[in-house]
């Protein structure tokens, strides 16, 4: 069983930075991780993914070049760098696990565990 908390959220200006964690109960360092987000009235949407090893990174067309993906495995934690931040990113952030390995982690089904999610908000 693994238990996911993530933190760091806020609030900020555009163009302004936060940094996001996700830390673990159990050790996750075989699992892909991912982190989505949740705009009210929104469905809840893929923001980036990192495999198990951290070698392998993929990112949403909408946070490419902005959002950064990291993992430190020894410390069961994974973070999103959010920079150059917008008003559209205002959202809950959720992290989650996955045992699967391949292109459906764009997709919030193949994911085993979720957290509770942190609020970003992005005033203009």
């Amino acid at each position: 069983q693994v238990q996911l908390v993530e933190s760091g959220g806020g609030l900020v200006q555009a163009g302004g930075s936060l940094r996001l964690s996700c830390a673990a109960s159990g050790r996750t360092s075989s699992y892909d991780m991912g982190w989505f987000r949740q705009a009210p009235g929104k469905e809840r949407e893929f923001v980036a993914t990192i495999n198990w090893s951290g070698g392998s990174t993929y990112y949403a067309d909408s946070v490419k070049g902005r959002f950064t993906i990291s993992r430190d495995n020894a410390k069961n934690t994974v973070y999103l760098q959010m920079n150059s931040l917008r008003p559209e990113d205002t959202a809950v952030y959720y992290c989650a696990a996955a045992l699967y390995e391949g292109p459906l982690l764009i997709r919030a089904y193949a994911y085993d565990y979720w957290g509770q999610g942190t609020q970003v908000t992005v005033s203009s």
